[in-house]
């Protein structure tokens, strides 16, 4: 074969070489013709052989297709997450990086002991009876069944005004303050304690009730925080708040354990009424009480007239999943204009819900009869000593310990430090999630709550791990 055609096909080579070039110049090396010595290109006899051209061609990105709806503007006033899905976040990334770790979960407030038998069985008899025609049930009230709501006020509300057509049994607490949110609308402002459940300020948040967040601040506009300290006892200074149209209040508290005393309450109840405000009162940690302090804020003289309370079976009866709960709405709270509240609740209620599970409203009443109660009893009882032990772990390692002996939080003053930093030193070191406090509102920084819901073993094992981590 002529020298030519050898040229043919170095010239073809070279030019897949360049063509590759323009496409990486990483995989020159693979693209690149062999460099022949002079001397046996020559003597070479090569088959001619075509080399295409290779062509570089763009692919256009494709734009996801967007519709002309703009999003709820308050909905991007929320920071980051909400607090206990976060928390969850980071335990998997924790889980992740340590995949053989025993992760001990002491953070969000889910129950563990096992629901009474004596509940579980009337919850099981209900539910075998909705495959049978004399036992099935469809839709039930909206406000919940007769029976259950004369319970509740029975056993909670007795010789306090409050009447079983006062009652609206849920799916729970936190549920019912969102309802209840929807009910007061955008334009009302609010009080919170802080620190305080994070869901009285995200629900007002994506109501449309505040401002935006003041990063520097750590605290959204429009909303009064009703800072809640060791030196004050944990009950804001009321001469400070200014008024709003709703205040929430929780005792026992979450996240602090603190319980307001009956002086504090009546005090909290004149203040409302000066102000004309309305308190949502959250009690779902009444029945954790030790103290002789109020666990409903209807024993104050004057509170159905300036106040709601909600309440859940969830931290009694280890409802968590079960998820059934009420709200109190007296007849004798009006709006300005002298509008019922409890009508418009009852619209509020009706328009959003069909009504708790006929499944779990018979674990409702189940709880209520003297066996059920007493089986509460002894699981809150379980929980307590829980509490017990970890209030003695963090005293005898010298911390600050607030809460415990009213509610099943024990509140952990580390002065000086980021209360998420110690979360994160905790879990990287101890295995252990709890929850950082400044998660619950400005006035939470610098401390952790440690909750006690969790197996006598695992809670025994965490504060061993905290005495081998701060000793």
């Amino acid at each position: 074969m002529s020298f030519s055609s050898v040229s043919s096909s170095s010239s073809s080579a070279a030019a897949a070489a360049a063509a590759a070039a323009s496409i990486s110049s990483s995989s020159s090396a693979f693209f690149s013709p062999p460099n022949f010595p002079s001397s046996r290109v020559s003597n070479a006899s090569v088959p001619v052989k075509r080399v295409g051209t290779l062509q570089c061609v763009s692919i256009e990105e494709k734009t996801a297709y967007k519709t002309k709806v703009s999003r709820n503007a308050n909905m991007a006033k929320l920071q980051a997450g909400y607090l206990f899905p976060e928390i969850a976040r980071r335990r998997q990334a924790h889980l992740l990086k340590y995949p053989d770790a025993q992760v001990i979960s002491l953070g969000i407030g889910d129950t563990t002991e096992p629901i009474p038998e004596v509940i579980t069985s009337a919850m099981s008899k209900r539910s075998d009876g909705l495959s049978t025609l004399e036992g099935y049930s469809g839709y039930g009230a909206e406000q919940g069944e007769k029976p259950l709501r004369a319970a509740i006020a029975s056993t909670f509300y007795r010789d306090l005004g409050i009447g079983d057509d006062d009652i609206f049994v849920s799916d729970g607490a936190k549920c019912d303050i969102t309802r209840l949110q929807t009910l007061f609308g955008s334009d009302v402002t609010i009080a919170v304690q802080d620190p305080s459940y994070p869901a009285y300020v995200d629900s007002g948040v994506i109501l449309g009730q505040t401002g935006h967040y003041q990063k520097e601040l750590e605290k959204y506009g429009k909303i009064e925080y009703m800072r809640c300290t060791p030196e004050n006892g944990f009950f804001p200074d009321l001469t400070t708040v200014a008024r709003t149209d709703v205040i929430f209040f929780c005792s026992p508290n979450n996240p602090t354990g603190s319980a307001a005393t009956r002086e504090q309450l009546i005090r909290l109840v004149q203040f409302a009424k000066d102000n004309g405000s309305i308190i949502v009162f959250d009690s779902a940690y009444g029945m954790y009480m030790s103290d002789d302090n109020p666990r409903s804020i209807f024993e104050i003289p004057g509170a159905r007239e300036v106040a709601v309370e909600t309440s859940s079976f969830s931290k009694y009866a280890g409802f968590t999943g079960v998820r059934l709960g009420w709200t109190v709405v007296p007849k004798e709270l009006l709006f300005s204009d002298g509008f019922p509240v409890a009508k418009d609740f009852n619209r509020i209620v009706c328009t959003c819900f069909n009504g708790a599970s006929n499944i779990a409203q018979a674990g409702g009443l189940a709880c209520l009869t003297p066996e059920g109660l007493s089986a509460m009893r002894e699981v809150i009882g379980f929980y307590k000593e829980n509490t017990a032990i970890i209030v003695e772990t963090f005293n005898s390692l010298g911390f600050k310990v607030y809460g415990g002996r009213n509610a099943p939080y024990v509140w952990v003053h580390f002065p000086g430090r980021s209360s998420w930093d110690v979360f994160s030193e905790i879990l990287e070191k101890t295995h252990v999630v709890t929850t950082p406090g400044s998660g619950f509102g400005p006035g939470g920084e610098g401390f952790v709550r440690v909750s006690a819901f969790g197996h006598r073993a695992n809670i025994i094992e965490a504060c061993r791990r905290f005495k081998q981590l701060y000793r």
